[in-house]
């Protein structure tokens, strides 16, 4: 076991303050082997990330690479000795007003040894054998801010290969690819470990855990809580270990709607998709699935007013209802909770009752002069209602995990009362345990609301929705009850098998 470690951590501490973040961990990395860390938002997962790529500094304890002491005092650094890291949030890996071809080279252009003049045809060159060996079809002279979300993180991933490690941190990296490309991702992690790359791989997706990990470490409250390598992997104990709880299986008793609160007809939203309905009800949730790119989002940001439908009609309340923009949405009792929270969710220099309160300056102002009691007051009440991790409200945004983070925006939106809530993909990038929280929050909630929740996990659509729509090619082409379900059926409509309109 000890040989092949490449990487090893030892009594590892970090603080902030008076806070405690990590509290002694123990960690190794062996040679051609993923090794798969699990952790509750909050446990430390990033500030050890960190630590490991050069962002922080470490307060106590060792780390060392090949048996040579590794204290790296920037990224630059930790890259060139030979760790490298893909960081959960997609911006950080790649830099938007650059094309994909200088992405994928930019290290070499600043490293050690880079020419002094810039040659446009040798940075293609490189480029495109970078994109070739990461099996990248995306054109080389595309803009950064131009790609979708997913592309930008096959973008990421593919210039961190670049690098030829000795140690790889993949941090969440298939919570934005498609089925298919978190395929490609997991051939490519065959390859690093068949040429004796250690990889530290960060994930809740038990389908990513199964598929490639040789040994999983649980981390809670920023210590190890079990190490788990003894073969068939003990995947249960690992998600206790983690949570210091068992948690079993959620069993949806599903509701019926109560009253009809959104209609659409002949709805068309992409050139050449064909038009659908939608109807949603109040107090049911509602989950529409389906893989990346079949035109989740596309949706949800038509019914937010982000863009247009193509044709068709909607009614909210009966009344018409086509808004021109977010705000005539957000006016009319529709919000939406983004996906990509970094983008379109957070304002880091807030905090977290800023934060929250955002979208409603108007409801909790007088006379322009803000009511900063009410807006802490309600703060409070929503960071105890979803379990937010925090000192309290006036912590900044950017003091919390990733996945209490997460809940900020959800809580944001849950604040005030909606005719129609929007999530689109909730539960990216938080933990069993939160995805619990938010679901049971959501469900309690949902009053005389409709709830519309887009999501890629089949699994989180099962365990939070009353009906589960299934989308493929910017329509909708299932409909299923969530009991005594058909299970055959719905994941051959999710595979993009229309039965329905095959029949």
């Amino acid at each position: 076991m000890g040989e092949s470690a490449v990487f090893r951590i030892a009594s590892l501490r970090k603080s902030f303050g008076p806070i405690q973040v990590l509290r002694g961990v123990d960690l190794e990395l062996h040679a051609g082997e993923v090794t798969v860390l699990m952790g509750a938002n909050g446990a430390g997962k990033s500030t050890l990330v960190k630590i490991v790529s050069g962002v922080y500094r470490l307060d106590g304890g060792s780390m060392t690479l090949a048996g040579q002491s590794f204290e790296p005092v920037t990224p630059a650094e930790a890259m060139r000795s030979g760790v490298v890291t893909v960081h959960q949030n997609i911006n950080d890996g790649v830099v938007s007003a650059l094309d994909v071809a200088t992405n994928l080279t930019l290290d070499r252009l600043n490293g050690a040894g880079a020419k002094f003049f810039f040659s446009r045809r040798q940075v293609r060159r490189e480029a495109r054998a970078v994109a070739e060996r990461m099996g990248l079809d995306i054109d080389l002279r595309a803009d950064i801010v131009d790609l979708s979300l997913a592309d930008r993180q096959m973008v990421s991933i593919a210039r961190a290969m670049a690098h030829e490690p000795k140690v790889m941190i993949l941090d969440e990296p298939t919570s934005s690819l498609s089925a298919s490309e978190a395929s490609r991702l997991f051939e490519l992690i065959d390859r690093l470990r068949a040429r004796g790359v250690a990889i530290l791989y960060i994930s809740h997706r038990m389908s990513d855990i199964r598929r490639v990990a040789d040994r999983i470490v649980s981390l809670r409250d920023g210590a190890i809580a079990g190490l788990f390598e003894e073969k068939p992997l003990d995947y249960e104990g690992a998600v206790e270990a983690m949570l210091g709880r068992r948690i079993g299986r959620t069993s949806v008793a599903v509701k019926e709607g109560s009253r009809p609160v959104f209609a659409a007809e002949d709805l068309q939203i992409a050139p050449g998709a064909r038009p659908f309905g939608l109807s949603l009800a109040a107090g049911e949730v509602v989950a529409v699935t389906g893989l990346v790119g079949v035109g989740k989002t596309a949706l949800a940001e038509t019914l937010f007013g982000i863009r247009q439908p193509l044709s068709g009609r909607m009614r909210l309340g009966g009344a018409e209802y086509r808004p021109k923009t977010p705000a005539e949405a957000i006016r009319s009792g529709v919000f939406l909770v983004a996906k990509d929270r970094a983008d379109s969710g957070i304002v880091p220099e807030f905090n977290i009752y800023e934060n929250m309160s955002l979208p409603f300056l108007k409801r909790l102002s007088h006379l322009g002069i803000m009511r900063r009691r009410a807006e802490r007051r309600l703060a409070r009440r929503q960071i105890e209602g979803l379990k937010i991790v925090c000192r309290n409200e006036r912590d900044d945004m950017s003091m919390l995990s990733g996945g209490n983070q997460q809940k900020v925006m959800v809580a944001r939106w849950l604040s005030y009362p909606a005719d129609l809530l929007i999530l689109d993909e909730p539960f990216q990038g938080v933990d069993i345990a939160a995805r619990h929280d938010i679901a049971a929050k959501l469900r309690a909630s949902a009053g005389e609301r409709a709830t519309l929740l887009f999501l890629t996990e089949l699994d989180e659509a099962l365990e939070t929705a009353d009906r589960i729509l299934v989308m493929s090619e910017h329509t909708i082409i299932g409909e299923h009850r969530n009991a005594d379900i058909d299970m055959d059926r719905l994941l051959a409509e999710v595979a993009g098998r229309d039965l329905a309109g095959a029949a």
